[in-house]
Parts: structure tokens; sequence; C-alpha cells
């Protein structure tokens, strides 16, 4: 354990005779704001966590999710943060491309298009038709991207032309500190590209609120904006040239240029590159502001993305500890594994969406791999038979000025655990076989869990469960954490519900095997 030096803060804690000393650069788990008047700089660094610093050594998972959130602005970074602590824990990284050669007790992981994900450890006692144990998510959320051609003038103000994606609450996009992130093709010599990852960590958008002077109204039939012509950030004010020369170059560039040249030159500096090496673009709008801790007493954490950031690194980071020591995979049967998506909030019919037999793919693949020359009979259908699928993301918490927005019997609250999701009409994939092993695995080890099911008299979301379940007969449990403002751009969860699952993914992962022996159905 590192040694405290330097500063210190005392705290007192309920009991007199406990005395906790923190060094300030921990101060942002119980003072997530520090003082008004504080530099921005330093605000910024009370919210976020160091990149450069090595996580503390800690019983809750929470100082790194903020970790991971402040790094995942984009799908893709999602992916990469990912990718990289896959291969700092010592999984190796598969190529869909090229010949897999897997063994028992192996660790392996692959993305595809940098924005799904797939990876998986082999028990050590794995036989051909043992069950693979699954939990997926996805890594995108609703948001404001690009338009293939950005650059818009109106009011000698230049602005950027953005499409929704997913149903998002868009009026929470507004008089936010805005700015762009996502990946760039980037022309790496005579005849070669190469993909990269950029974002922009200062505030260069804004899409501005009409004044209420001249919208009288607004408080009271609400703010409806048209979100073709309403929505449009502003990037800054078009320098002013009035001479002829000048003036025939810019109507001659603005048919040819797709972008302003001041946002291109804003990716290159990020890029250190030239501007006419980047080829092609594709942004996501994104809020500035740090992930963080909130609340009285610091239980809530405040952040964009957290469906379904906060499932996804809950899944990685179970599936990584549930196999940090090889003697973790010593007794284990069981492929376990995690993935990724992308596009689930527009229906995963992509080449990187649940949609897509990504995952099936690799799990036919990973059983003839490790057959090792058997000869049997459907040992790829029994291996889907016995296996089980945690379909996990964000879930409506009930909202105190709304209650009667949920069934009065499942009303799922912050801080109590995950919340099963239940739906007859199969929007989501529970059954009662499925939802009854994964608590049992939960009951094991104390972890408690809420039941949600939608009023009748409303319409019911859906997920990646039911899509995945009817892909190829994989039994599901549909779950998640509770949360309030979903599809903000700002959303809040409770921090413990944070640990609460992560440990319920990792005692999956342990336990599983155990509690399926317990049920026989169909036999």
């Amino acid at each position: 354990m590192t040694s405290i030096t330097g500063p210190q803060i005392l705290l007192h804690s309920r009991s007199p005779s406990l005395k906790l000393k923190l060094k300030p650069s921990s101060a942002f788990l119980l003072f997530p704001n520090p003082p008004f008047s504080a530099k921005c700089t330093r605000r910024r660094a009370f919210c976020s966590i160091n990149s450069n610093s090595k996580p503390q050594a800690s019983t809750s998972i929470v100082p790194d999710l903020l970790h991971y959130l402040n790094h995942s602005w984009t799908q893709f970074h999602a992916t990469a943060e990912a990718k990289r602590q896959l291969l700092a824990a010592g999984f190796h990284m598969l190529n869909e491309n090229q010949d897999w050669d897997l063994k028992p007790g192996g660790r392996y992981f692959f993305t595809r298009n940098m924005s799904c994900l797939v990876a998986f450890a082999v028990g050590e006692k794995y036989n051909v038709g043992d069950a693979f144990h699954v939990i997926a998510a996805h890594t995108d959320s609703p948001c404001l991207k690009l338009k293939p051609k950005t650059a818009s003038c109106k009011c000698n103000y230049s602005m950027v032309n953005v499409q929704t994606y997913g149903a998002g609450l868009w009026y929470t996009w507004f008089d936010r500190d805005l700015s762009v992130a996502g990946r760039v093709i980037l022309r790496n010599g005579h005849n070669s590209f190469v993909h990269k990852l950029v974002k922009v960590d200062r505030p260069i958008l804004r899409i501005p609120t009409l004044a209420i002077h001249l919208d009288r109204t607004v408080n009271q039939d609400g703010f409806k904006p048209n979100l073709e012509t309403h929505l449009l950030p502003l990037l800054s004010i078009k320098p002013e040239d009035t001479s002829l020369e000048s003036k025939e170059k810019n109507s001659a560039l603005s048919s040819k240029s797709y972008h302003h040249s001041l946002l291109m030159q804003v990716l290159s500096d990020e890029l250190n590159c030239d501007v006419d090496d980047i080829v092609n673009i594709e942004l996501n709008v994104c809020d500035t502001q740090p992930s963080c801790l909130g609340g009285g007493n610091s239980e809530f954490i405040f952040s964009g993305r957290l469906d379904n950031l906060a499932s996804s690194y809950c899944a990685l980071r179970a599936l990584i500890d549930s196999c940090e020591s090889p003697g973790n995979l010593a007794s284990e049967h069981a492929i376990r594994m995690v993935a990724l998506f992308d596009n689930e909030e527009v229906g995963s019919g992509s080449i990187q969406g649940a949609g897509a037999p990504t995952m099936f793919q690799a799990m036919r693949r990973i059983v003839g791999d490790l057959a090792n020359n058997y000869v049997g009979e459907g040992s790829f259908e029994r291996t889907i038979r016995q296996s089980f699928l945690v379909s996990a993301d964000m879930a409506h918490g009930v909202h105190p000025n709304f209650m009667d927005k949920h069934e009065e019997l499942h009303r799922p609250e912050l801080q109590k655990g995950l919340v099963i999701k239940h739906n007859a009409n199969q929007r989501y994939a529970t059954s009662g076989i499925t939802s009854f092993l994964f608590k049992e695995v939960g009951k094991i080890h104390n972890l408690p869990t809420q039941d949600f099911a939608v009023r009748n008299d409303m319409g019911c979301g859906s997920t990646i469960g039911p899509i995945l379940a009817s892909g190829v007969g994989i039994r599901t449990v549909d779950c998640g954490i509770a949360q309030l403002s979903m599809h903000s751009i700002r959303e809040m969860c409770g921090k413990e519900d944070i640990d609460i699952a992560y440990k319920h993914f990792k005692a999956f992962y342990q336990s599983f095997s155990s509690v399926d022996k317990m049920l026989t159905v169909d036999n």
C-alpha cells in the first residue's frame, strides 16, 4: 500500500475513536465539488480520476468506474479502454481473420469495428460440450453524431450539422459545454491508411437555448425544439473577410469542403498530423463535464453514458477479477465470457451489434478449436443448451417525483441491488427459471435483488436479451442497475449498486456451475 505523504485531510467518523487520513487526491470520493474559488482545472481534478495514476487498492470499484467513464466518451474509446485493461490483465488478443489456437486455462479476446468486444476465459477442466457463462452489455449511448457534411453557416456563425442517434432526451443537450470524439482515418504514406481515435478534451461546441423573452410560453407549453433546425451546435463566429478574392475563394471551398477548416484544424492538432492527412471522420458530440460522485453523502454517481457503460465495466471487471490468478480457473469446466456490443440504442442491426452472429460465431469457433479431433454428435448444440446468458442493461429506478409511472409493487430503488426485468410479452428474456437461478447466485453471496415489470398501460423498452436468446436458444436473464435520468446527457445511479452489480457478476462466473446443478427442468 502506498504511504500517505504531504498535506493530509483529517476526517472524523461517527465513531469518536476512529479518524481517517486521506491524501488530497483522494478527496474527490467524499467532496466531489471543491470550493467555488478553485480554478476550473482543479475542479476537474476533483471530479475525475488521474489517468496517469495507478488505481489504489480498494474494496470498491467505483473509482475505477469513474476512470473508465472519463476515458470512454464514445463506443470506440470504451472498447479501446476495455482492450487496454484486458491486455494488462494477461488476456491475449485474437484476430477474427486468423486461425485461433486456444487452450484450457487460456484467456482471450477480440474486437470488431473497435466498438464491439468479446472476451473469454477457458476453464482448465473444460470438456467438449461444457457451458458458456456469458454477461452481455452494450457500449453505445444516445448522442449526437456528426453528419457526413457538417459545415453550416447561419448569421455569421459557423455551425456543425449533426444527426440524432438513439432515443435521447435532446433538450438536455442545450446549454452544455460540448466537444467531439470518435475516430478518424488518416493517410499513412503511399496507398496506406490507419485508424486512430481522437478526443478533444475541451469545450468547442454549444447549443444555446432561446431567451425566455423571445419565447414567453416555454414554461407553460414545454420546450419542444425542432431536431433538424434547433439542434445545431455553434462552433465559432465566422471570420469576416470583405475582399473579393477571399469571397471567391471561400465560395469555391464551400462547394468542395465537407467540414469547417477550423474543426479540421482542431482535429489535426489533437492527432499531431496535417489536415490533408485526415481522409474521413466518424465523430460523436460529447459532454465535457467529468463523471463524479454527488449527493449529500456522495452516494450517487453523476455521469453521462451510464446506460450502458456502467454495466459494461462491471461485467468486464468481474471477468478479469474472477480469473485474476490461474488457480481461479483450475476447477472450472465452463467458459466465462463477456460480450460488449455496439448499436443497441438503434436496434442492434449492424455488423458490430447484437443482431449479428458475432458472439455465436465465436462460441462455435471456440468449441471447434478446443475439440482436439473429438468426434461426437451435436457438441455445439449441447454447449448452447447448457449455457447461460446475463443481459446487463441499466434499469428504470422509481422517480420520487413521478412514482405513478411505476407499477406500485415493482418500483426499483437506488442502492438496493440489481433489478431483474420481467415482461410477459418477451420485451425482456427473463423466465421463471432464469430469474430463479440468477437470484440464487445472489442469495448464496448475500447480494440483494429487485424485480421490475412495466405498468400494463405503458409501453416497455427492450434490450439485447431477447435478440441473443432467440438467436440460438440460450437461457437468458435480463437485469440492470437502477438509475434515474436515463438517456439524458447527464444520468445518475447509486454508488453502492455498482459494487453490488460487480460482486453479483463475479459470483455468477465463480458459482453458477454449482447453482445450475440444483435445478432440473427438461430431463
